[in-house]
């Protein structure tokens, strides 16, 4: 949308309320709120087939998606009075929809999943108003499940369409917990098998979560399941769109930088069109700053554990490479760090190539500003970084930077690397991995949300990393020795030119050679050469 038709619409448009923490349609369209249509691409996947599934990160709109879809079937047409559904949709027929969600509260128990399958059949069977079959054991929710499902369909004349919210999340929250977790899964395993034997009775069925298990270990037997958390076609079923953006939102927009919002918050992809956080947007809009919103209301703590036990090179995240298989390689048995980045949306897809015929090979990388700052913040703590002098050093860093003070820089990062108790080494292999100290010098600059680019390419190799800011351009290449330096990484930038493709910014540029000693556990070769 060009700029003179913004500033129209926003002088038009009143301002809503915003839908924060709403997660049912009827709430939002009754409210006066502000809405983004999801209906049409609704009814796409509708027409298209019966049994789908799909995976979405935490707090990205897949409850109100999944109420929406409930508001359709059961024909509240009322509510869609001005969307793309109200032409579209055959309001005619009305379906019995049982909804199922897992998202309140924690269970840690195979009985306690008993109980909690058992109070939400008992709450659909009430409000389809439907007697319970007395003659099937309390602890076979299968066998209630079934029997749910075919009294729906028998009383109504209609199929039944069954929709489960957080379908994961007994598992994920016992992820840490091997046993426990395996006894999730089982018990949820028995519960979505009914859904293939059931296929008489069904018109639809969709199931979302987090985390995307294997068919083999969760869905087994459910052949007819269709994953579309990769396909193009619906990969701005949730989340908000530029388009959405600029014109749903645009009330809200004046006074706040567009290209900001787009920077902190937007990037997300699964094979399609970007989108934003909604959290995250109606958040911003709430309080007018710039904040890092989603990413607060879940410490990944699992994840930085499992990163550090993995010896992950922090740098390596800005840049990963994947196959579909290993995207989805996710059960509680083998979690593949690059799949837990992916499905909870610290990583996004970022491209797609195919060197061979049904050989894809997928890019990941980070989203956003929000994401690159935050989980590099939480990642220097998880290796063995003290809270409070590293984000003493991210403070001083900036300073140091924007006076474009390479000595300071040293002193800085020597300073910081000598405050990591030895006995935190002696305790964490981590330290001994190759990459561990040029991770934390990386993730101190990520973590300030800086210009960065990992594996920077030129013509003649890669640069370890380059950092744009303040009007000077940062060139930094690590190499680890035993203990004296070597002067190996300065006289590699400098052999190979890597200072040639930034020449044309007329900015000063930085060339560092880093060495950092196995032995002292500390810089022990800080080279600068400065290019005016």
């Amino acid at each position: 949308m060009n700029s003179s038709l913004m500033n129209a619409t926003r002088a038009v448009l009143p301002r809503r309320k915003l839908p924060i923490g709403l997660q049912t349609l009827s709430e939002i369209r009754s409210g006066g709120c502000y809405y983004v249509d999801k209906t049409a691409q609704i009814i796409d996947l509708v027409d298209s087939g019966k049994c789908f599934f799909l995976s979405r990160p935490r707090r990205f709109g897949k409850s109100l998606l999944v109420d929406t879809m409930k508001a359709l079937f059961e024909g509240e047409q009322a509510l869609f009075t001005g969307l793309a559904a109200e032409t579209r949709w055959d309001w005619s027929r009305r379906h019995p929809v049982i909804r199922i969600s897992f998202g309140g509260g924690v269970v840690s128990s195979e009985a306690g999943l008993v109980q909690r399958i058992q109070h939400g059949l008992r709450g659909n069977f009430r409000a389809l108003g439907l007697a319970r079959a007395d003659d099937i054991p309390f602890d076979d929710v299968a066998g209630h499940l079934a029997d749910l499902i075919e009294r729906a369909h028998a009383a109504s004349g209609q199929q039944a369409v069954v929709l489960v919210d957080e379908y994961d999340k007994p598992i994920l929250d016992n992820i840490t917990d091997p046993a426990t977790a395996r006894l999730m899964r089982e018990g949820l395993r028995n519960l979505y098998s009914v859904l293939k034997e059931m296929d008489a009775h069904l018109k639809f069925v969709f199931l979302t979560g987090v985390s995307k298990f294997s068919k083999v270990s969760l869905f087994s037997g459910l052949n007819n399941l269709r994953d579309i958390t990769l396909d193009p076609r619906y990969s701005a079923l949730c989340g908000y769109t530029e388009h959405d953006v600029d014109t749903v939102f645009a009330p809200e927009l004046p006074g706040l930088d567009r290209a900001q919002i787009r920077r902190w918050y937007n990037g997300y992809n699964w094979g399609g069109t970007s989108v934003y956080n909604p959290f995250d947007v109606l958040l911003l809009f709430q309080n007018r700053q710039f904040q890092p919103y989603w990413f607060e209301t879940g410490t990944p703590t699992f994840l930085v554990r499992l990163l550090t036990e993995r010896g992950f090179h922090t740098p390596d995240l800005s840049r990963l490479h994947g196959s579909l298989t290993l995207l989805s390689s996710f059960d509680v048995d083998r979690i593949e760090p690059e799949a837990l980045l992916f499905q909870a949306g610290y990583l996004t897809l970022h491209g797609v190539t195919e060197p061979l015929p049904g050989q894809q090979v997928y890019t990941l990388g980070y989203p956003n500003r929000e994401v690159e700052a935050s989980l590099n913040a939480a990642l220097l703590y998880g290796h063995g970084v003290p809270e409070r002098p590293s984000f003493d050093t991210r403070i001083r860093l900036v300073e140091v930077l924007r006076q474009g003070d390479t000595a300071a820089l040293r002193e800085l990062f020597h300073a910081f690397f000598a405050s990591i108790p030895n006995d935190w080494y002696r305790n964490n292999p981590i330290a001994r991995f190759e990459g561990y100290w040029a991770s934390i010098f990386y993730s101190h600059f990520a973590a300030l949300g800086l210009d960065i680019v990992v594996e920077d390419a030129t013509n003649r190799g890669r640069i370890d990393m380059t950092v744009l800011f303040a009007g000077a351009v940062w060139l930094f290449e690590f190499k680890v020795v035993e203990l004296v330096p070597e002067g190996r990484a300065l006289a590699q930038i400098r052999s190979r030119g890597y200072a040639d493709k930034y020449r044309a910014r007329g900015e000063p540029i930085h060339l560092i050679g880093v060495e950092f000693s196995r032995t002292d556990r500390n810089i022990v070769g800080f080279e600068v050469e400065t290019l005016a």
